[in-house]
């Protein structure tokens, strides 16, 4: 089956570490409410709001931010789409109908989790929600797609 927008299968041995290490780092930051001076550094920033008539509020300014949630949610995006968007050794019309169903649920479950969070979550929690939901679609379809592809081949056997 020709694939023309995948990637060769070896970027997974890029991709499953930078997935990985981002999503622990992401657990990390958010669990123990992380800020590093270390990763501290000074960072361009399209708009900065500073306080009412402030000098320090306009567009394209500098600014010191803690870049390690940054980092992580980089590396989240970043080796997740390799891992979405890489060959298996067999790619064959099963595989592609694995990749649409996962692609499926990742989208079904991460707009029911945004329509449950409008319904019942408010206030900063509703924003924290936001920032996870922005990952959960393809968290879902990396674990979901892979869970199937292993399911199938123990069947196999």
């Amino acid at each position: 089956m020709k694939t023309s927008y995948l990637f060769p299968n070896q970027f997974k041995i890029l991709g499953w570490p930078l997935f990985i290490t981002g999503l622990i780092l992401g657990i990390i930051i958010d669990v123990n409410n992380l800020e590093n001076d270390f990763f501290t550094i000074k960072v361009l920033s399209i708009y900065q709001n500073g306080s009412f008539l402030s000098s320090e509020s306009g567009f394209f300014k500098l600014i010191e931010n803690d870049i390690l949630d940054e980092l992580a949610a980089l590396a989240i995006i970043i080796g997740g789409l390799i891992l979405c968007f890489s060959k298996e050794k067999i790619e064959d019309e099963f595989i592609a109908k694995l990749r649409k169903d996962s692609l499926v649920w990742a989208f079904l479950v991460n707009y029911i989790v945004l329509i449950l969070a409008i319904i019942f979550v408010y206030d900063l929690t509703f924003f924290s929600v936001l920032i996870f939901n922005m990952f959960t679609p393809i968290i879902i379809y990396v674990f979901r797609f892979h869970f199937l592809r292993l399911k199938s081949m123990s069947h196999d056997e």
